[in-house]
């Protein structure tokens, strides 16, 4: 099944107390470009978190944030900064003495300055957080495979339906380009009688020449047969599923060359118009084509 690049997933995992969340938002690209955002102290892991989607995502961009929270059982070592604590003092008592309130310093006062204590983060256990994160960007993952795969259902459905679509109108095409021959004699014949007001009489064969030649140069049967075989191909490939959407914006590249080759050769109204209906459901198809893998 065809799968869309639009998604969403959120995850939160806790592993021997360290809990981690990831949150995934997938739009349309071209080419598959995945941005993480984290914490400093986590990019050691950025490129392991960023080959875990690449393994699942073949196109779209993929932007990632991710989160920890701290492990309560990890307990913030606290550090006294002695040297500063002492010039805060000695800078203290000379105030002390200086302004002659002999009320002395005390040790909560130089506790109280400026980086006198300093808590550390406790050590990061890499080890314990990259477990918990690949558990969360595989259940993300997950989630945004789901969305990915049901919006690719409605995208599926929409191509077949425009799909048929285009294939009565290159069944149309077919049906009426034998008649051009026939139109073009008419029409030459008319021509000519008119131009002469009819005081020539019309050579039958050498008219016959003149429109087949004319309706050679305008004969769309290849085209006609290579938009059919593009056409099949274009089913097979949303039918066999997976990463499709590149090729599957070839296919209407060639697709709309062929119709537009059509459209130069087109001397009847009727068959322009045709030509005209079919590149309409073509653009319907390029511009849904954007949205899958």
């Amino acid at each position: 099944m065809i799968k869309s690049m639009t998604a969403f997933g959120r995850a939160e995992k806790t592993v021997n107390g360290c809990t981690c969340s990831v949150e995934m938002r997938c739009v349309n690209r071209r080419y598959c470009e995945i941005v993480v955002h984290m914490p400093g102290e986590l990019l050691s892991l950025e490129d392991s978190v960023k080959k875990q989607i690449g393994a699942r995502i073949s196109r779209g961009r993929m932007e990632v944030t991710v989160k920890r929270q701290a492990d309560l059982s990890e307990v913030p070592q606290v550090q006294v900064n002695l040297p500063l604590a002492k010039s805060y003092y000695r800078a203290l008592c000379h105030l002390d003495e200086v302004l002659g309130t002999d009320e002395g310093v005390r040790l909560e006062t130089v506790l109280a300055m400026d980086k006198i204590v300093v808590p550390s983060e406790p050590k990061l256990d890499l080890k314990k957080t990259q477990e918990a994160l690949s558990l969360c960007v595989d259940e993300a993952l997950e989630h945004i495979d789901g969305m990915r795969i049901r919006e690719g259902e409605r995208i599926y459905e929409d191509f077949q339906h425009r799909l048929g679509a285009v294939e009565k109108e290159v069944s149309d095409l077919k049906q009426m380009a034998p008649s051009v021959f026939a139109d073009y004699r008419n029409k030459l014949a008319d021509r000519i009688t008119r131009l002469t007001e009819g005081k020539v009489d019309l050579d039958e064969n050498r008219l016959a020449q003149e429109a087949a030649f004319l309706a050679d140069k305008s004969d769309v049967t290849e085209e006609i047969v290579r938009i059919e075989s593009h056409l099949e191909q274009f089913r097979v490939m949303i039918d066999s599923g997976g990463a499709v959407g590149r090729a599957l914006d070839f296919l209407l590249q060639e697709l709309n060359r062929e119709i537009n080759t059509i459209g130069s050769k087109a001397g009847d109204a009727a068959l322009s118009q045709k030509v005209v209906g079919i590149k309409s459901e073509l653009e319907k198809i390029r511009e849904q084509v954007q949205n899958i893998e």
